[in-house]
């Protein structure tokens, strides 16, 4: 039986409402993000159905590793969020598995990857810096020369990108984006446009563990995806590597799926259906998310929708 999961919205100041178009219901206007598959403690998804309804998925992990194929991790690897940006997110970093080890109590680095699910025109990300050293961007940092300092790139829907530890990053106004990481919450920030001023310092900047993690590299950063057609069905995958593969699934009408691992995150971004595991039914839309566990053996999407797997 998949687990599936109630997601916890959070509420940021640069968040919006187009949470709603995925039918996430939304207690306030500024919900910049929905943690669709999170055992992290600060966002512990609850499971809706079977015999684990109400557990957290951090207590099914602890308790039944067995769903998981024994996996060896103490704590759930992966998390899984959707994030609307009606403003610009703090332009930031996230220090890699060590760093954070060493100095945020043990906890996983964080590598992620996006994928635009919708962006208004002319809408951007940052992703990196134009300096040609660290040296030369530690001295910009130091130099507030921010305009200068940071690569802008304009997004387009269906576009994907993956953001390796130690990359500055941001979200720009006007971007949906689905997000897969490693399952942390570590957030160095380096420029928040003044925003820790108009707040009392509650979103305060971390410039020195940011300036001692970030990297600078010139590498291609929108990833070339693999698309195939699979009974009919198209197959694109967006990144595989040592913290997730993630692929993008578009159903037309029935696919005998077989999981690749243990378990698997599943991602319901637009359209409806039914996932039929094991002979059982389950009817599916947009915004729903589940996990595939070990015990689901015999799996078949079916219907018209488009969703994303994500797995270790």
């Amino acid at each position: 039986m998949p687990l599936f999961l109630k997601p916890v919205l959070h509420e940021k100041i640069w968040g919006g409402t187009k949470l709603k178009e995925l039918g996430y219901d939304l207690p306030t206007n500024n919900i910049g993000e929905a943690w669709g598959i999170s055992a992290h403690p600060n966002g512990r998804c609850e499971v809706m159905n079977g015999p684990y309804k109400g557990q957290t998925l951090d207590k099914v992990w602890h308790d039944h590793r067995e769903l998981f194929g024994d996996f060896p991790s103490q704590e759930f690897p992966l998390m899984t969020k959707i994030i609307d940006a009606k403003e610009a997110l703090s332009i930031h970093v996230h220090p890699d598995d060590a760093y954070a080890y060493e100095h945020e109590n043990g906890q996983y680095g964080k590598s992620e990857c996006w994928y635009i699910i919708d962006a208004e025109e002319g809408a951007e990300i940052i992703y990196g810096t134009n300096a040609d050293s660290k040296k030369n961007a530690m001295a910009q940092i130091d130099d507030e020369n921010y305009d200068q300092l940071f690569n802008r790139v304009k997004v387009q829907p269906g576009e994907f990108y993956f953001i390796p530890a130690g990359t500055i990053h941001s979200i720009g106004a006007g971007v949906l984006v689905y997000e897969t990481m490693q399952s942390s919450d570590v957030t160095y920030r380096v420029y928040d446009f003044d925003r820790e001023k108009e707040t009392n310092d509650r979103r305060s900047l971390n410039q020195e563990k940011a300036k001692a993690v970030v990297e600078v590299t010139q590498e291609n950063i929108n990833i070339a995806t693999d698309t195939e057609i699979i009974e009919n069905h198209k197959r694109i995958q967006l990144v595989s590597n040592d913290f997730f593969t993630m692929v993008k699934w578009e159903i037309s009408g029935t696919l005998n799926y077989m999981k690749p691992r243990e378990f698997v995150l599943v991602s319901i971004l637009k359209g409806a259906g039914q996932v039929i595991i094991d002979g059982d039914v389950y009817n599916v839309t947009q915004g729903q998310n589940f996990i595939l566990t070990s015990d689901d053996l015999d799996t078949i999407f079916e219907g018209d929708y488009e969703l994303i797997i994500s797995y270790l």
